[in-house]
C-alpha cells in the first residue's frame, strides 16, 4: 500500500439485473438488489437495495420503486448513477472517510452488449465517481472467477444465466471464440411463474413472492431425485379478491418453465454448433460450466446435460462467479489488460 493510497480505491462491480456486487481487495464488500426507492417529489433516494426490495409492490404515491437495469443493461441513467453511488457508500470502508476517494473501478457487461450501452455503463460508473472505468465481458469474468486459465490453447465454455441475460460463451487464448447472448434469464422465470398463477390457480403474487417461489421449489425436471417441499402461495383471488392458499409443486415450476429453458436449451445448441472443431472436442471431454443465479435451478445441470449430450457443471459460488473474476481482472489489471476495455 503506498502512503497515499486511502486517497484512492480499487473496486470491482457486477452491476446484475438482479444483483449488484462490489468486490474489494478479495472480499465481496456489497451484495444488494439492483433496486432503488425514489421520492417522487425530489426524485431524491429513500432506500437503495434490500430495503427499497422490501417496499416493491408495497409503495404508495410518493414512492416510486425502481429497477435500473433490464436485461443485463442500463434501462434507466439516472437511477442506475444513484444505485451505484449508494452502493459504494454501503462499503464499510467509506463509512469512516471524511471525503469520497477516487475511484478505479472494473466492471462487467454482456458480450452482446452494444455501444450505446456500454457508454451508458461507462457514463454512470464516472458520473457515481469512477476516475478511471474499465470494462470487462461478463462470460470471461465468469471463467477467470471459476478459476480457468483463459490463456491456455484449450477451450471452455461458459453458461451464465443471470437474471437479465444468459451469456454463453466459448473462450480459448484469451479471447471469445463465439457466443450467444439471450434476453431470457431469472427475471423471464420469475415473471412465467407469476403468468402461470393466474391463469391455472387464479391467484395474482407479486414479484417478490414470485421470485422467493422459484427459488424454494423452481425446477428445471419434473422428476427431480430429491424434490423439495410444496410451497403455500398466499394470495387474493385475480377476480374476488378472496384470500387463496394454494401449494405449489416443483413439477408444476418445471411445466411452467418449459418454453424460456427451451430457448436457452437452443441458444447452448446453437453456441455448439459454431463451435470450431478441435474446441469442441476439448468441451466435449471437460464439460460445460454453470454460472449465475440461474444456475441454481434444480435440475437445470442435468437437462441441459439430456440435451447436448455433454457434462454440466455447476460453478463452486454461481452467484459470485462473474463478480470475483472481475475482482481478479482488477487486481491483475497489467495481465488481463488484453481482456479489458
Amino acid at each position: 500500500m503506498g502512503l497515499f493510497s486511502f486517497l484512492s480505491q480499487e473496486i470491482a462491480i457486477d452491476l446484475g439485473t438482479a444483483n449488484t456486487i462490489i468486490i474489494q481487495d478479495d472480499k465481496v464488500v456489497v451484495d444488494e438488489p439492483s433496486i432503488v426507492t425514489l421520492d417522487t417529489q425530489t426524485q431524491q433516494a429513500v432506500a437503495i437495495g434490500t430495503k427499497a426490495r422490501q417496499m416493491m409492490g408495497k409503495a404508495h404515491e410518493g414512492l416510486k420503486v425502481v429497477r435500473p437495469m433490464k436485461d443485463g443493461v442500463i434501462a434507466d441513467f439516472k437511477c442506475a448513477e444513484i444505485m451505484i453511488r449508494g452502493m459504494i457508500k454501503m462499503m464499510e470502508h467509506n463509512k469512516s472517510h471524511l471525503f469520497t476517494p477516487s475511484l478505479k473501478i472494473v466492471i462487467c457487461i454482456p458480450s452482446g452488449c452494444t455501444e450505446v450501452e456500454l457508454r451508458a455503463v461507462r457514463d454512470s460508473a464516472e458520473n457515481a465517481g469512477g476516475r478511471e472505468v474499465y470494462m470487462i465481458h461478463e462470460p470471461m469474468a465468469a471463467a477467470i472467477g471459476i478459476g480457468l486459465d483463459v490463456e491456455e490453447p484449450q477451450g471452455n465454455m461458459i453458461v451464465d444465466i443471470g437474471g437479465g441475460t444468459t451469456e454463453i460463451a466459448v473462450i480459448a487464448l484469451g479471447g471469445i471464440v463465439c457466443d450467444k447472448s439471450i434476453k431470457v434469464a431469472g427475471d423471464v422465470f420469475t415473471s412465467k411463474i407469476q403468468e402461470a398463477l393466474r391463469a391455472n390457480h387464479s391467484i395474482k403474487v407479486g414479484e417478490r413472492t414470485a421470485e422467493e417461489i422459484k427459488m424454494s421449489v423452481g425446477s428445471a425436471l419434473s422428476d427431480l431425485e430429491n424434490p423439495p417441499t410444496e410451497y403455500l402461495v398466499r394470495g387474493p383471488h385475480q377476480v374476488t379478491a378472496a384470500p387463496l392458499e394454494i401449494p405449489i409443486s416443483h413439477r408444476e415450476i418445471a411445466a411452467w418453465l418449459d418454453e424460456p429453458l427451451t430457448q436457452i436449451e437452443n441458444a447452448v445448441v446453437a453456441a455448439l454448433e459454431a463451435t470450431p472443431p478441435e474446441l469442441y472436442s476439448d468441451i466435449s471431454r471437460d464439460g460445460i460450466w454453470l454460472t449465475g443465479g440461474g444456475a441454481l435451478l434444480k435440475g437445470l445441470a442435468e437437462r441441459l446435460q439430456r440435451k447436448t449430450g455433454i457434462k454440466f457443471k455447476i460453478a463452486e459460488d454461481p452467484l459470485h462467479s462473474v463478480a470475483r473474476g472481475t475482482g481478479i481482472a482488477l487486481k491483475n489489471i497489467d495481465k488481463y489488460q488484453f481482456l479489458i476495455r
